[in-house]
């Protein structure tokens, strides 16, 4: 393809991304009561209420909620569009590793978001929410709270797509298990650097709780690599005998 056949290419899985992602969120408008009541539950006990300050801030965490609801619900769509970019450089039999990538890059962002809500946000609040506790009375407002949680839930499912990644890279030639475990100590320090930027806060807590699931990730990651690199040789065909 020539440059300018690259850029249309671009501009149309640009704009299917875009209807995709603005479906999503109009579907998610309609279910946003429920869907701050689900994301108001992890507080639950430990803030009796939350404020605004502003005429403008519930309009505001209404829409960081449908924002954050419709990239989850479209994330196989963008997904999907980011391969179809890709696979033009790729040859035939890579282009058949498509369905996999978006399958189980879907999958592993909605486990890292599961992750975020059921294990590090409670987790992070109560260490939070119990500095001063007796002396100090939180009063959090709704835009604060689920700033906190939206960015948490969304950067800890993207985290998450590190083994779809580098199966993907494997299977393509462009990484291989070898290399992986050589950089493992940097990779190490990368991973927890990333994960005190993305983390909201800066208690050790939740510091170790995001960099833990990485660190397996990677270990994980390491695992498909290999996987990835010796499955072409057990699947080609054995040479007819003379």
């Amino acid at each position: 393809m020539t440059l300018a056949e690259h850029l249309e290419e671009l501009r149309r899985r640009l704009g299917i991304s875009l209807v995709a992602l603005v479906a999503a969120i109009g579907m998610s408008a309609t279910q946003v009561d429920h869907l701050l009541v689900w994301l108001r539950r992890p507080a639950e006990g430990l803030l009796p209420a939350f404020a605004y300050f502003s005429p403008t801030e519930p309009l505001i965490a209404y829409l960081k909620v449908t924002c954050l609801a419709g990239v989850i619900l479209a994330m196989p769509v963008l997904l999907a569009q980011v391969w179809g970019f890709v696979r033009s450089g790729l040859t035939q039999r890579e282009r058949s590793y498509g369905l996999a990538f978006v399958g189980w890059g879907s999958a592993l962002f909605a486990a890292g978001a599961a992750f975020a809500y059921v294990v590090l946000l409670p987790m992070s609040l109560r260490v939070l929410l119990g500095i001063g506790r007796g002396t100090l009375e939180p009063v959090i407002s709704i835009d604060t709270y689920l700033s906190f949680v939206t960015s948490l839930v969304f950067w800890c499912g993207i985290l998450f797509e590190l083994p779809a990644v580098v199966w993907l890279l494997a299977k393509v030639g462009v990484v291989t298990p070898a290399w992986l475990r050589q950089s493992r100590p940097y990779a190490i320090l990368v991973m927890v650097i990333i994960a005190a930027l993305v983390t909201p806060t800066t208690d050790p807590v939740s510091l170790l709780l995001m960099s833990a699931p990485l660190l397996v990730l990677y270990e994980l990651s390491i695992g498909l690599a290999r996987v990835a690199a010796t499955a072409p040789a057990r699947l080609r065909p054995t040479p007819p005998r003379r």
